[in-house]
């Protein structure tokens, strides 16, 4: 028949454009028809989440994670800034659900990140050169304080306070971190790392330390306005996403309790709240939220879902307050609706889009694996409340 595609003696660049292509138009097709899928039980949805970051984990080149699989070219190669947390992710695992290969993995991960480290101490992004970035580097410092924890490793002791190090060689003289930054701009987010500094100082004490991470987090403070941030966003000028967001507000909620500070703390809270008055009755939280409250786009940050989802569990815990609890929890189901766990594809099964819809601004046509860690987390944590 002359119509019919003998597949097989296709060469095998174009099998995998093909398979790419199929892809995309099954994936987009769905998200045009916006029907909502089936949610089934939060553990099943959980373990689909699991399977897929370990595969992201086996389909890198080395021991980290890949970046994620995107419907425009395939699996991509590492992400040494994620890597960073998703370790953490994987000790949790193993702490909670008695997951060994979970252990293994996550030490394998930071014994990478140990070998890629800059002699300075600093993490780069190779897309970008061999500077340290900021941002990056309190990513990886996450991983390397819990690798020390768990394995009581001097090698992970000793590249966590290079990092730290390094970060407080590259704050200006007010201790804030206005370069080797993205776009060489300060930004609020970076809040998340002053509360890996502040870890780290609690564990190996560091005074110059400390008073950057306060720096920084003080700085954050003054950008807020009625519960939203100045200079959140990737590009200066644009409404962040909800994944911006959510990082600046879980920096100081934990650094507020690492440092035993309650302004932090407050401020958490205030932007917490800000955004719960967004949260649709389906769980949809806008994408994009200027400095104003205004919503930009008409799509979700299905990453920012999952960690605003953590902050007001964790706010749960502290409070008792249920607003928190069913916020957390209709914001999940949300991304539950939006998962896929039972498709033939093992590229996307189990992993946890960029945006809703899939052409959306964040991370557009991509499973990230960060979207993935936040979602395991967020499931983990509302699994424990649970129990």
């Amino acid at each position: 028949m002359q119509n019919k595609i003998e597949t097989q003696t296709l060469p095998r660049q174009s099998l995998g454009k093909l398979k790419l292509f199929e892809s995309f138009t099954s994936r987009a097709f769905k998200d045009l028809l916006s029907q909502p899928q089936e949610i089934f039980e939060t553990q099943e949805h959980l373990e689909a989440a699991i399977q897929w970051l370990k595969r992201a984990h086996d389909c890198s080149p080395d021991d980290g994670v890949s970046w994620g699989y995107s419907l425009k070219g395939g699996w991509r190669l590492s992400y040494r800034e994620t890597s960073g947390y998703i370790a953490d992710t994987f000790f949790d695992l193993a702490k909670y659900t008695q997951d060994e290969d979970a252990w293994q993995r996550a030490v394998t991960i930071c014994r990478w990140l140990v070998r890629v480290q800059n002699d300075d101490g600093s993490i780069s992004d190779p897309r970008y050169g061999s500077e340290g970035i900021v941002f990056d580097t309190g990513q990886v410092l996450q991983g390397l304080i819990r690798a020390y924890q768990e394995t009581q490793d001097p090698d992970f002791l000793q590249a966590a306070e290079a990092a730290v190090a390094w970060l407080v060689r590259v704050a200006d003289s007010t201790g804030r971190w206005t370069r080797n930054t993205h776009l060489g701009v300060p930004h609020v987010y970076n809040s998340r790392v002053a509360w890996y500094v502040s870890k780290l100082h609690t564990l190996k004490p560091n005074l110059e330390g400390e008073r950057v991470a306060r720096a920084n987090l003080d700085w954050a403070l003054s950008q807020q306005r009625s519960g939203w941030f100045e200079q959140c966003a990737f590009k200066p000028g644009s409404a962040p996403f909800t994944h911006n967001i959510a990082y600046a507000i879980r920096g100081l909620l934990e650094a507020g309790h690492v440092l035993n500070e309650q302004k932090y703390i407050d401020g958490a809270i205030a932007g917490a709240k800000a955004v719960m008055l967004h949260l649709g009755s389906d769980g949809f939280i806008p994408g994009q939220i200027d400095v104003n409250g205004k919503p930009q786009g008409n799509y979700c940050c299905l990453t920012g879902n999952c960690q605003m989802a953590i902050i007001w569990l964790k706010l749960f815990q502290q409070t008792g307050e249920q607003a928190y609890y069913q916020s957390a929890q209709s914001s999940l189901r949300y991304v539950m609706s939006c998962q896929e766990i039972h498709t033939c594809d093992p590229n996307i099964r189990g992993g946890i889009k960029g945006s809703q819809p899939i052409w959306g601004r964040y991370t557009r046509l991509s499973y990230p694996n960060w979207a993935a860690k936040f979602f395991i987390d967020g499931l983990l944590l509302l699994l424990r409340l649970q129990s």
